[in-house]
């Protein structure tokens, strides 16, 4: 490794080329330097060696994984000539004959490059058509590489489709995408597809090893792993990170450090983080909540934080279930989860997972993010000092602990409970207007005392007599009041047979009965025989009037 940066720049040389980024720099220029799609380049390889190459191809994949570099090596592998001038097609073009330089260098005439973004409409796609027919100038192939082609027009796609099932064969189409459900079926029928992958973070890793080592620059291998993971899975972003680091290396007179990484990046310290899970496992509260508030101090979003809760609760379910470990992983972060896979169930990682997940999507959008990551921790710390269900249950089972009801004291003795609504079930038909009275159903007892001549009163049903007939709305009232009131469902029905009085004539012939009583005492006769006009008047005190 080269020795520390000089904080002096030097002045550049007479004629020197302007400074290009490190993205542009290491673009690979060979299938062998295309890091992390080996099943791509085998079938390439196949299929070039045994002639079948297809007339058009689709690359898709996320941002920097290498769609338009591996359609530009395409180009190569199919217009090489080799460095004497009479190779074929090759999986490893030379990259020194004219063909394979011009491809490089984005000047050769026959393969042409456009961006679907700038040129999405019709036209633009009918000039591809028109100079599809005349054959290559001086390659085997002419070439066409559409980058972004999921933005081309509804009429664009269906102007190409023709050209594209049918084209002529010294043409070739080569289309990149980030978003290939945007492609139309009838497009993505017609070509040969590629799902580049994303790389994985070791491989990142030791890729930007060799750029930093090509750069004469200094790296600590934990500040790369740390750009690998930041990259997630992109070479061009991760290269645009370490083009970053190395810049602010300069600045600092030193090498790339992990911590100035994590601070150019807005990274949680993961030391932290693990303490900051310590103190969550431990049910420390205050603890946590100031340890959360020291990382917020030093300027690390909320949000990173959590999501720094939830790869560290992955992690240590990763070492649980035995899962390789992780060549970037620090030996003291995966010492830390060691033990905690340990000591930790599966139940209890899952509960934190779900509190986290559920944490980050709270403060992802709140309008308070501190506060809402402290009560997303408050949450989880709660949460895991609740005992394990599963595991409290095997052990009342097991009898290795005595049940809830067995353990607690007998509780003191109830309040007698209240009537219950059935209690309250009228025994005769005068108790259902005794009660209508009570609960102040004033108008439906009127109607009822009048008209309602029962045939059979039978708890929860009460049969009346249609020979003096009863509004439907009187029946379904009546039936809903015994419903709610003693807590069972009633049955009114109508027959045609005769009933008892009605309740204003039982009290009409009561009231008369009383009269002719009376008027037979001989000291009432005397009185009516003196005072032939006088009235009998009840002796009964009065009631509230309801007929």
């Amino acid at each position: 490794m080269a020795e520390s940066l000089d904080l002096e720049t030097p002045t550049p040389p007479a004629g020197a080329q302007p400074y290009r980024v490190l993205a542009r720099k290491y673009r690979p220029q060979s299938f062998k330097a295309l890091i992390g799609q080996d099943a791509m380049v085998q079938t390439l390889a196949n299929a070039i060696k045994r002639d079948r190459i297809a007339h058009a191809f689709l690359l898709t994949g996320v941002r920097g994984v290498g769609k338009t570099s591996t359609a530009r090596l395409i180009a190569k592998a199919l217009n090489c000539i080799g460095a004497d001038g009479q190779g074929g097609p090759s999986i490893d073009p030379c990259g020194v004959c004219e063909p394979c330089r011009a491809i490089a260098e984005g000047r050769h005439i026959d393969v042409i490059e456009m961006d679907a973004a700038s040129h999405t409409g019709i036209d633009d796609v009918r000039e591809i058509i028109e100079a599809s027919r005349y054959a290559a100038v001086s390659a085997r192939y002419k070439i066409y590489i559409v980058d972004e082609v999921h933005m081309l027009s509804k009429a664009a796609f269906n102007g190409l489709l023709k050209t594209l099932e049918e084209p002529p064969a010294h043409v070739k189409f080569l289309f990149a995408t980030t978003e290939v459900n945007k492609v139309p079926v009838t497009v993505l029928s017609r070509c040969q597809r590629f799902d580049l992958r994303r790389i994985p973070a070791t491989l990142l890793a030791d890729h930007f090893a060799r750029v930093v080592q090509a750069e004469g620059a200094q790296a600590e291998p934990e500040a790369l792993a740390l750009i690998a993971r930041a990259a997630e899975g992109s070479a061009r972003d991760g290269l645009s990170i370490l083009d970053q680091a190395i810049a602010h290396a300069d600045l600092a007179g030193g090498g790339v450090s992990a911590d100035a990484v994590r601070e150019m990046l807005g990274l949680s310290d993961r030391s932290a983080v693990r303490d900051l899970l310590g103190l969550v496992l431990a049910g420390d509260a205050p603890g946590a909540l100031a340890a959360l508030r020291r990382q917020y101090d030093l300027g690390v979003d909320p949000l990173g934080v959590i999501r720094a809760l939830l790869e560290a609760v992955h992690g240590v379910t990763q070492v649980k279930v035995g899962a390789a470990d992780d060549a970037a992983q620090p030996a003291e972060e995966r010492s830390a989860y060691r033990e905690w896979a340990d000591k930790l169930s599966f139940p209890l990682l899952h509960r934190l997972w779900q509190l986290f997940l559920k944490g980050h999507e709270e403060v992802q959008r709140a309008a308070l993010p501190i506060e809402t990551a402290e009560m997303a921790l408050l949450r989880a710390i709660h949460a895991s000092a609740l005992p394990d269900p599963g595991e409290l249950a095997r052990r009342f089972a097991s009898g290795a602990m005595a049940s809830p009801a067995a353990a607690a004291p007998p509780p003191p003795p109830a309040p007698p409970a209240p009537p219950s609504a059935a209690d309250r079930v009228p025994s005769e038909f005068a108790a259902v207007l005794a009660l209508l009275d009570e609960l102040n159903k004033l108008e439906l007892l009127v109607r009822l005392k009048r008209g309602a001549s029962v045939v059979r009163y039978a708890p929860p049903e009460i049969v009346l007599s249609g020979a003096r007939p009863l509004s439907t709305d009187t029946l379904t009232e009546l039936a809903a009041v015994l419903r709610v009131a003693t807590g069972m469902p009633w049955k009114i029905a109508v027959a045609d047979a005769p009933g008892a009085p009605t309740a204003f004539e039982a009290e009409q012939d009561a009231v008369q009965a009383r009269h002719d009583a009376a008027r037979a005492h001989p000291i009432v006769a005397a009185a009516f025989e003196a005072f032939p006009n006088a009235e009998l008047i009840d002796p009964k005190p009065a009631k509230r009037s309801i007929t």
